[in-house]
């Protein structure tokens, strides 16, 4: 499965990074082999308005099936679920160890965003 972890740092031992859109890099983690793809998300991090959004396009179409972060906004999060990606929030650490508490099975699953709106 793939796994899109927002991170401050392109590696498996980089810290997640709570914000969604304007992380600096969002990590694509294939759990069975850990082989990273690290995307560099800079065109979002200055971004007007729309990075949320920008950046769930990206993940879906990376064909993550999960995203890790700290906080998911309501529009980012409507365009996760249309991509039939499932979000899990409120996410810290290490990226390595937030893939291995979701490949534990100890992680929750976001029934609804949880940030608000920036506009």
């Amino acid at each position: 499965m793939k796994v899109a972890v927002t991170a401050k740092g392109a590696l498996l031992d980089s810290e997640v990074d709570p914000r969604f859109g304007r992380a600096p890099y969002i990590l694509i983690v294939d759990t069975d082999t850990m082989a990273v793809e690290a995307v560099d998300n800079s065109s979002n991090v200055n971004a007007f308005k729309g990075a949320g959004i920008q950046a769930a396009a990206m993940v879906s179409d990376k064909g993550a099936q999960v995203l890790m972060t700290g906080y998911c906004g309501p529009k980012a999060f409507a365009t996760l679920a249309a991509g039939g990606v499932k979000v899990v929030s409120d996410v810290g650490g290490k990226v390595r160890e937030a893939v291995a508490a979701l490949k534990a099975g100890t992680v929750t699953y976001a029934s609804a965003p949880n940030k608000e709106a920036h506009w």
